[in-house]
């Protein structure tokens, strides 16, 4: 059964990187080392449609190892989320060897796991999540991956390690000044910039000065609020911007001075812009 599932395992990696257009055969392979059941509880599994959860017809974890959404807490609709989207956000932050990573919103830690894999022996992972009931399935899960740290606590709100990467896996409308602040030179961000209502785009910021970031939309994508990440205000803005569009020509985030006429979205304490990072106004 093991060597039988394994390959089932292996075609799924390969299957949801090639997806996403990334041939990384680094996140193939942490894709493949992970058993996602480990962190799924038992089956049958909650496998969400558009219009609810179908359970998995059995308990055999080879289920799992499709492109699926798995409920986790599916009366509140928590869920393990789509592994190709993932996949897709891995390629584009590209966690390397050696590297800290903050995974806020780590949930029971399936994905924390990759990242573990990505990072290896000499890197560490900080997963925060806010539901105590995930972070103890996640302690649990990770309990022989000494280079995770799991924190069942508001990300948004304590103080985090300083970081080459910051992935965060709930909407947000707004960046907390010490998520921006934790970034090394060089240091990316990834987190879902989503109104309350609707879909939203998948930031991604790279830190590339003190005082420069270069930003872009992703993808587009619709995730459950993190707690204290979002606004009413912000929301509503957020909400606009997406719905006049144009958010292909984003090309840095600003903290410095007010928003000028190159504003796509403007947050409460920065700004994204169709300028470059080191493009003056």
């Amino acid at each position: 059964m093991d060597e039988d599932i394994q390959a089932y395992r292996d075609f799924y990696a390969r299957y949801i990187v090639a997806s996403c257009g990334s041939s990384s055969e680094r996140l193939i392979a942490a894709f493949a080392k992970v058993p996602r059941e480990d962190f799924l509880g038992p089956g049958p599994w909650p496998i969400s449609t558009a219009t609810g959860y179908l359970p998995t017809i059995s308990d055999d974890p080879r289920h799992l190892y499709q492109d699926l959404v798995v409920g986790l807490i599916p009366d509140r609709k928590i869920n393990n989320g789509q592994p190709a989207l993932h996949a897709r956000c891995l390629a584009a932050i590209e966690p390397l060897p050696g590297e800290t990573v903050v995974h806020v919103g780590g949930g029971t830690g399936y994905y924390t796991a990759v990242l573990a894999e990505l990072v290896g022996a000499g890197g560490a992972v900080h997963s925060y999540e806010i539901e105590e009931a995930l972070a103890q399935r996640a302690i649990a899960a990770l309990a022989d991956r000494p280079n995770v740290h799991v924190h069942c606590t508001n990300a948004c709100e304590d103080a985090i390690p300083v970081a080459d990467v910051i992935y965060v896996n709930a909407g947000v409308t707004g960046l907390p000044d010490a998520w921006l602040e934790a970034l090394h030179i060089g240091g990316r961000l990834l987190a879902p910039l989503t109104p309350d209502t609707g879909f939203g785009g998948m930031l991604m910021v790279k830190r590339t000065a003190p005082n420069a970031f270069a930003a872009r939309i992703l993808a587009r994508v619709g995730f459950m609020a993190c707690v204290g990440g979002r606004n009413d205000a912000e929301s509503a803005a957020l909400a606009a911007a997406f719905q006049k569009g144009g958010s292909e020509n984003v090309r840095s985030l600003r903290r410095v001075g007010d928003a000028d006429a190159s504003a796509w979205y403007a947050a409460s304490n920065w700004w994204l812009s169709t300028r470059d990072a080191e493009q003056e106004p």
